[in-house]
């Protein structure tokens, strides 16, 4: 009898916990197409590919203990480098009275700026998924947060690393000469199970927000090293060892929101890496309620300045950036984000985009993106994509 009493036990247990549990995520499709001839004949004009993102969340112990996972899958009819999968998050989570622990995979973002994020550096970037390098891998990692007073103070140790994916021989958005996959070399003898770490102090401190980051590990962004192969120069992915040292910082004032991303990052022993400081700086200016519809409108301008030379800088070594994330404020929360980066040393060297969501019902939406690429210089480092502007139109169902 006591053994039935509490076989009914652990059930009732086990249906009143799946009643926290969630299931969610959405499917989707993209037709991409790219109006000027490829820089490759190997090269195709357009692509159609498919998402399925399925997420599921399970909590117990009074909310206190979670679960999360987070899968992505995309199949590419062009690229078989773009058709990939990964695990965006799955991890363990437990929160105490002022701390919390997550163990597993998990997807950490830093930055304010809206053209680039200088001190996000936990994940690798899902490089074969979009140019803006807003698409992140799932990282494995151990994550304590301590949360006081006087600010948040997170601790990560990051046991294995995610190397950067490229796009392949037929794929679009890939330099020339072509970026091999599977051929990455490391400056640490450990390779990809190098151990990795990284600190950060985030705190409110009136109408700003601060924080102060902290990395020592294998870097995110790796170096090119051209190496002869049989179908002619290839590019390799090297990673080298870097610390790094970054601010990340917002002031808010009525419709103004200045932003601040800088850092400092050091070689450790490479004689191939550089020491450098970079940094991006602006504000977004917030126009409410622009016409009868009751529109917002916010202005961007930011500047990026990078202190490596061509063509080891960053596309934004002396770039002002302008743009605008217009609101329309209506039942089917309809949004565009435009820029504009201009680089101020070579007039010759831009890029825009822009990007258009909205809902049809409770479960679908459409979007809509628009980049575009010029650059005459070789040296320049978006020189490669002056032929991959493209167009894409998506649909995404949610459930």
């Amino acid at each position: 009898m006591n053994v039935k009493l509490c076989a009914g036990a652990m059930l009732a247990s086990l249906i009143a916990s799946l009643s926290h549990a969630e299931f969610l995520g959405y499917v989707g499709v993209q037709a991409r197409a790219f109006p000027s001839t490829a820089a490759d004949p190997a090269q195709g004009s357009e692509t159609l590919s498919g998402v399925l993102s399925p997420e599921w969340y399970q909590q117990w112990n009074d909310g206190d203990d979670s679960f999360n996972i987070k899968a992505f899958y995309r199949y590419d009819s062009q690229d078989d480098e773009r058709s990939h999968a990964d695990l965006r998050e799955f991890y363990w989570q437990h929160v105490g009275n002022s701390w919390e622990l997550t163990v597993g995979v998990n997807t950490i973002f830093w930055g304010v700026t809206e053209s680039q994020h200088l001190v996000d550096i936990i994940n690798q970037t899902d490089f074969v998924e979009a140019p803006d390098g807003e698409d992140k891998l799932g990282q494995p990692m151990i994550h304590y947060a301590s949360i006081q007073d006087w600010g948040v103070v997170d601790v990560f140790v990051l046991p294995t690393f995610r190397e950067r994916e490229f796009a392949g021989k037929e794929g679009r958005l890939r330099s020339i000469p072509i970026t091999l996959n599977d051929a990455e070399q490391y400056q640490s003898d450990r390779k990809e199970e190098h151990i990795d770490y990284a600190l950060r102090w985030s705190h409110y401190l009136g109408d700003w927000n601060v924080g102060l980051s902290w990395f020592n590990g294998t870097s995110r962004e790796p170096l090119y090293l051209p190496r002869a192969t049989a179908a002619g120069i290839a590019l390799i992915p090297h990673y080298a060892l870097i610390e790094q040292s970054g601010i990340d910082a917002q002031y808010v004032s009525g419709d103004w929101l200045w932003k601040l991303e800088a850092i400092y990052r050091r070689s450790i022993g490479h004689s191939l890496a550089d020491n450098y400081a970079a940094s991006t700086a602006g504000f977004e200016y917030t126009l409410t309620g622009i016409n009868s519809l009751f529109w917002d409108l916010g202005l961007l301008l930011e500047y990026s300045y990078d202190s490596r030379p061509r063509p080891n800088a960053s596309p934004f070594q002396n770039d002002i950036f302008v743009g605008g994330r217009l609101s329309l404020n209506d039942i089917a929360s309809s949004e565009i984000l435009f820029g504009y980066s201009q680089d101020v040393d070579d007039q010759d060297s831009r890029s825009a985009f822009m990007e258009a969501s909205t809902r049809i019902g409770d479960s679908t939406r459409v979007t809509a993106e628009v980049f575009h690429f010029h650059g005459d210089d070789s040296l320049d480092p978006i020189y490669s994509l002056r032929r991959d502007s493209y167009i894409e139109i998506g649909l995404e169902y949610y459930y």
